[in-house]
């Protein structure tokens, strides 16, 4: 079973707390209108519309759209200004800025896989209109760690704000360079490793200092920002090491440079704050996972997050120690060992990692399987083993599969339903809930609070995650000693200043752009808000084409109206539905169209779309998006 050190930190927050907020209009997806039909859909015999295909261009930026009854926002002045462009609303996004004078801070620049509310979407990025008007000003980009939540941004944003240069680490550097293969059109970043030692002078104003931290991927770290009226800390995504609730010489020698800081402002890390007392240590999951590898007695197919790189690489080593062979499965696992591998970081004997094919050269017990799929994506590496697709490998009761992962919210059907097909073959299944194979990245309630009184803030913000976690991470800090009026929980765009050099922390009444930004296909922008209206509407009640032949002379029907649906009704079943709605489309046609000279095909769409959609809701009790072609001869 899982062990876990406790506190008597409270998970929930006393809605009393009076910390400083900001207010957000919250886009709702789930409105609906009864019909909805799209633009100009009249057509003449005999013509037709060449349909343009797409650029042979990996994105298209468009302008990004910004709300016209915005206030202007004022100049910073003297003061210190804070904006998170994404990150404190959600898991993902990640992107900050610190503004000073003439000097702007960039702190990541991660993307968002796509949510319920954007079907269709490949990923969200944060807004980056603020700096788009000010990227004169932008004089850094720090990264603290190599996840696509924190980098996975840049090929669309860095172009956008004037290719500035980026400060990272080396593995970080390498991953960066790595995706930026995949956009030969965009500009190569203008990249500068750095060290937990290394110091850059900005300006006269701005000096970036760094420190590492404990977290899934190597060479993660922290930045320390310095400024005339103190020291920004921003701590990117981090845990802590420790040996039962106790952090480690390792930590504590890392922690120990701020008891000298001028510490102005702390923005740290909110993902897994309500969960109480300390995570469970890799060390712990390493332990686990070497038992495992050592006393399984036949073929282990390992399932985990490519972005548990260091445990990834971890595993490598227990294999080769144990006379294993690896078989690395999943394009973004073999894209981050590989980029390991350069950067010198995973060293192994060059006959202990084996190409797929081979795996049939060695007895089962020899093998170890480092796959990806472990939230039960359709088309990974082991859904495709447990689905008997997969090319080279086939389950037999022999086999023992680890889950070395946590459930990410929302996959727990899916994961279930892997589970449940792995089962089937006999295998023997291990996850996180019956065994320590599984560690967060991200600080537990104790570990923030640890933190809080090593750094010793004036000022607190929480960043990553969502608003509620953002509120029990405040309660946190205030209960280290942190007053509620210096600490601020933002929404994204909201414009956070230290004023009065440094005496107080406010909010502006303005906010930066912080509409949604998505990817989508080729395009990069913001989606209006009736095409996910309409692509939410096609996967919950389907549509239903309405086309039909009208003589522009008479206004008459010259044939019975055909009819296609798609995902609303089976249409051999459903013939007394179709006759009906085949006889209020020619019926609405005639009775507005005849004598009409000449005949309005937009009004007339609109008549169709309410009379057909009116009586199929009556019918149906759904909402399809009714379609009407109207072919005029």
């Amino acid at each position: 079973m899982t062990q876990q050190q406790t506190t008597n930190e409270p998970k929930k927050v006393p809605a009393s707390k009076n910390y400083t907020t900001s207010k957000k209009q919250v886009y709702s997806s789930t409105n609906r209108t009864t019909h909805r039909t799209t633009t100009n859909t009249k057509t003449h015999r005999n013509q037709t519309t060449r349909l343009k295909t797409p650029e042979k261009k990996l994105v298209k930026h468009h302008v990004s759209q910004t709300n016209k009854d915005a206030l202007p926002i004022p100049p910073a002045g003297d003061n210190i200004r804070i904006i998170h462009l994404g990150g404190v609303e959600e898991v993902g996004r990640n992107m900050s800025l610190i503004e000073y004078k003439d000097d702007i801070i960039v702190i990541d620049m991660g993307f968002q896989f796509k949510e319920d509310y954007a079907p269709g979407i490949d990923f969200i990025l944060p807004n980056t209109k603020y700096l788009e008007d000010r990227k004169d000003k932008i004089k850094a980009v720090v990264i603290t760690h190599g996840h696509l939540d924190h980098i996975g941004g840049m090929p669309y944003i860095l172009s956008k704000i004037g290719n500035p240069k980026v400060y990272a680490r080396l593995l970080t550097t390498l991953m960066i360079k790595k995706r930026q293969q995949e956009f030969l059109e965009e500009p190569e970043p203008n990249m500068e490793v750095i060290e937990t030692d290394s110091t850059i002078k900005i300006s006269d104003n701005i000096t970036l200092r760094f420190f590492a931290v404990t977290h899934t991927i190597p060479d993660a770290m922290g930045v320390i920002i310095d400024t005339p009226d103190g020291s920004i800390v921003h701590t990117g995504d981090l845990k802590l090491d420790h040996v039962d609730g106790v952090p480690t010489q390792k930590e504590e020698e890392t922690f120990k440079q701020f008891e000298k800081e001028n510490v102005l402002l702390l923005m740290s890390d909110s993902t897994n704050v309500e969960r109480p007392g300390f995570s469970i240590p890799e060390s712990t999951v390493t332990n686990t996972i070497e038992k495992l590898v050592r006393e399984t007695k036949g073929r282990i197919i390992l399932g985990s997050f490519a972005s548990q790189l260091e445990r990834a690489m971890t595993i490598i080593q227990f294999a080769e120690k144990y006379g294993r062979k690896v078989v690395v499965e999943g394009r973004s696992m073999k894209t981050n060992i590989a980029v390991a591998e350069e950067a010198g970081y995973l060293k192994h004997k060059k006959e202990t990692v084996i190409p797929i094919k081979d795996i049939e050269n060695y007895p089962p017990e020899k093998i170890l399987v480092l796959a990806t799929g472990s939230q039960g994506e359709e088309f990974a590496a082991l859904m495709r083993i447990a689905n008997k697709t997969h090319k080279f490998i086939r389950l037999t009761k022999s086999d023992t599969i680890i889950l070395s992962s946590s459930i990410v919210p929302g996959n727990e059907r899916s994961v279930q339903n892997l589970k449940d097909k792995l089962s089937r073959a006999g295998v023997h299944i291990i996850h996180y809930q019956v065994s320590d194979i599984h560690s967060s990245g991200h600080a537990n309630g104790g570990e923030t609070r640890w933190i809080q009184k090593k750094i010793k803030p004036k000022f607190f913000i929480p960043v990553h995650g969502y608003h509620y976690m953002h509120t029990v991470h405040a309660d946190i800090a205030h209960k280290s000693g942190i007053p509620l009026s210096n600490i601020v929980i933002a929404d994204n765009g909201t414009i956070i200043e230290i004023q009065d050099k440094g005496k107080k922390i406010t909010v502006l009444k303005e906010k930066a752009p912080s509409e949604l930004v998505f990817v989508d296909g080729f395009s990069v922008g913001n989606v209006q808000e009736a095409v996910l209206r309409d692509r939410m509407m096609l996967a919950q009640d389907g549509i239903f084409v309405v086309i039909a032949i009208i003589n522009s002379k008479t206004g008459r029907v010259i044939k019975s109206p055909d009819i296609i649906s798609r995902g609303f009704v089976y249409l051999r079943e459903s013939q007394d539905l179709l006759r009906q709605a085949r006889y209020i489309t020619k019926k609405t046609i005639e009775d507005t169209a005849s004598g009409a000279k000449p005949i309005n095909f937009d009004n007339l769409k609109h008549e169709i779309t309410y009379n057909v959609g009116k009586y199929l809701l009556n019918q149906t009790a759904k909402r399809p998006i009714v379609l009407p072609v109207l072919i005029s001869v």
